[in-house]
């Protein structure tokens, strides 16, 4: 291995120098499982896997999550979030698919990672390399994960209680090299077979299964559902596929001799009626008489600057699609995502593309231009015709919206019913709380250059889309008519729904 560079080697070309001063940071370390072994087994073969995993997940996944590399080594990195939540994210993401690149691999020749995250200080000096109590405590957690785990510090974990569906282990205090006091340490639980390796088969109550499917679904699902990950469902499928072979075509008829005379033809076998085509259930609609109004704020970076906007009529959903207007089309094989829940509730563990799905399966099927809503539309038709930060004035009220403050009814492991909650001016419901809902449009950091006529802005970033409304689990800042947010169009998430928009 003399003169060799190992593809997590040297320093990430786009780690921003630094100059030495504090910040607060959410710190992933991350090491790779085994590392020596396969070398030894397979050098060249390990050495082009990893390059491959670098370019085409982790690097990716680190920058769609706001993350960045300030560090690589031979078998491992650091990175560093603004966001503990984007930094978990990041990991289960990676860590799911992780478990899916493996899948059609002899066990020995499996890439693990174990990853540790912390929320602390860290420095990063004129040379890119970042120092700080943050990134002892990081490393130190990734050392004590399992291979393919994740483990976090209790600093992460009070941020991200609340905010990812995902079930968690204490481990207790831990006693870090050079930390005074003990790190209260958590272990990730993404999905239900974590949970019984955690805590045994028994303590596993139904509920929490559901929850943990939701969250392993929405870090793992997409790999095989959407090939997010390129080459990725290509290998693994070309390592599990069998010669299927056609069936033989029936041995032609022999033709009736000319001269014979036509034999008494017998009555064709009646074909079975095809049975009726099921019903569907359209959204009920508001229409909405367009105009102008000043879209945005000045309460957040990504809300700025307030433009105005003009709109042409249209037409919105009343409520958000419920579980049951999902199940018909997943009844018509057009939508494979699962959902949970009562039929009056609002559809969720959605993406971007599985919300587009249902628009053009219902589109087709009722000869109807169906869409999502341009984010113009929503906020426009979520004001109702007011200029404050919610609907219903510029402070906070109990009881007029699901989530997490907003009083009760409140459930914290799913939202309530649509329509449990009272009408904005223009007769929509659920526009705040809920599920945050999918709209059209690419994301971008801030409204320059956006749209003034109500389109949907389909240039930019579109492996993120647009997310409105803010969801049950969130707290009441989200449901601001103007508040914003984004994820990855291809993965799915537990609070992550929409409503569908028409313009004829």
């Amino acid at each position: 291995m003399a003169g060799e560079v190992h593809p997590f080697e040297g320093r990430n070309q786009d780690a921003q120098a630094g100059d030495g001063s504090r910040r607060l940071a959410a710190v992933l370390a991350a090491d790779m499982v085994g590392f020596s072994r396969l070398m030894r087994a397979d050098e060249e073969g390990t050495l082009a896997r990893l390059k491959r995993l670098r370019r085409e997940l982790i690097d990716p996944s680190i920058a769609e999550h706001h993350g960045r590399i300030v560090k690589t080594t031979g078998d491992g990195m650091l990175a560093v979030f603004d966001s503990p939540v984007e930094a978990v994210r990041c990991a289960v993401v990676v860590q799911q698919s992780m478990v899916g690149r493996n899948a059609a691999l002899a066990r020995e020749q499996w890439i693990q990672f174990r990853v540790g995250i912390n929320l602390g200080d860290i420095i990063i000096d004129a040379d890119g390399d970042v120092y700080g109590d943050g990134v002892n405590i990081a490393a130190r957690l990734e050392t004590l994960a399992e291979p393919g785990g994740i483990n976090i510090s209790g600093g992460v974990y009070e941020q991200i209680k609340h905010k990812l569906v995902c079930g968690y282990q204490s481990l207790g205090d831990r006693k870090v090299k050079n930390i005074t006091d003990p790190v209260p340490v958590y272990r990730v639980l993404p999905d239900p077979a974590a949970v019984r390796r955690a805590h045994g088969v028994r303590r596993v109550t139904a509920a929490a299964v559901v929850i943990l499917l939701i969250c392993a679904v929405s870090g793992a699902w997409y790999l095989w559902s959407k090939g997010f990950i390129p080459g990725a469902r290509e290998e693994i499928a070309a390592a599990t596929r069998k010669a299927v072979p056609l069936p033989a075509a029936p041995p032609a008829a022999a033709p009736a001799p000319a001269s014979a005379p036509p034999a008494a033809a017998s009555a064709p076998p009646t074909p079975a009626p095809s049975p009726p085509k099921p019903a569907i259930t359209e959204p009920v609609l508001v229409p909405i008489l367009g105009g102008s109004f000043a879209m945005g704020s000045n309460d957040d970076p990504t809300e700025k600057p307030v433009h105005r906007v003009t709109l042409a009529p249209f037409a919105i959903g009343k409520y958000p699609v419920t579980v049951g207007q999902w199940k018909e089309c997943a009844a018509a094989k057009a939508c494979a995502a699962p959902v949970a829940g009562g039929d009056d509730e609002p559809a969720a563990n959605l993406s971007w593309d599985d919300a587009q799905r249902y628009v053009k399966w219902l589109a087709a099927e009722t000869n109807r231009n169906y869409r999502l809503p341009s984010e113009a539309e929503w906020e426009y038709a979520a004001r109702g015709g007011t200029e404050t930060k919610w609907w219903w004035g510029n402070q906070l009220k109990d009881g007029v919206a699901n989530c997490r403050g907003c009083g009760e009814p409140y459930d914290p492991k799913r939202p309530t019913k649509v329509g449990s909650f009272a009408a904005n001016p223009f007769g929509l419901y659920d526009m705040g709380g809920g599920v945050d809902e999918w709209v059209a449009d690419c994301w971008h950091e801030d409204y320059r250059g956006a749209p003034v006529d109500g389109s949907a802005w389909a240039e930019g970033d579109c492996t993120a889309r647009v997310l409105r409304g803010g969801s049950w689990k969130s707290d009441p800042s989200y449901l601001r008519s103007s508040s914003r947010d984004q994820y990855d169009a291809r993965v799915r998430y537990p609070t992550h729904g929409f409503r569908v928009a028409r313009s004829d």
